[in-house]
């Protein structure tokens, strides 16, 4: 049987947990498995790496440190906009999610209103799970290629 290396393709099933309030962020068991390549960078790198080694039918748990998953929380994208930047047809409350255009290569960047005051509203474009370590249990379905 053939161990998962670099640059295979393969399908998992996999349920992410914070590892210190151990809830449940995402799970595919109710749906179909995850189908990725290696090396291709489109996954958290912890979560690839757990994967390279394992053979077909495999389990394994791994936790992976915030530097290996999300990052970090960075300040620096914390920021305050004025309510009147805002579209007209917004009327901001906490938790929105919104996309801010980057102004280099107008690409949509994500955003998360944290607080809303008089003029002014907070937002922050870190990824909800920055600065969070994680646990993964995973299952390889299959080695597609």
């Amino acid at each position: 049987m053939s161990k998962v290396k670099d640059g295979d393709t393969v399908k998992v099933h996999y349920t992410g947990t914070l590892t210190e309030e151990e809830t449940v962020f995402d799970s595919s068991q109710d749906r179909e498995p995850l189908e990725f390549t290696l090396g291709e960078g489109k996954l958290i790198p912890g979560f690839e790496k757990a994967v390279v080694g394992m053979e077909e039918g495999d389990e394994t748990t791994v936790e992976i440190e915030s530097g290996d998953a999300y990052g970090q929380r960075r300040e620096d994208l914390e920021l305050e906009v004025a309510k009147s930047d805002l579209p007209d047809n917004i009327e901001p409350e906490v938790g929105m999610q919104l996309q801010m255009q980057q102004q280099e290569d107008g690409q949509a960047i994500p955003v998360q209103i944290t607080a809303v005051e008089d003029e002014l509203v907070k937002l922050d474009a870190n990824h909800p799970l920055a600065g969070k370590d994680l646990t993964f249990d995973i299952e390889l379905i299959e080695i597609v290629d």
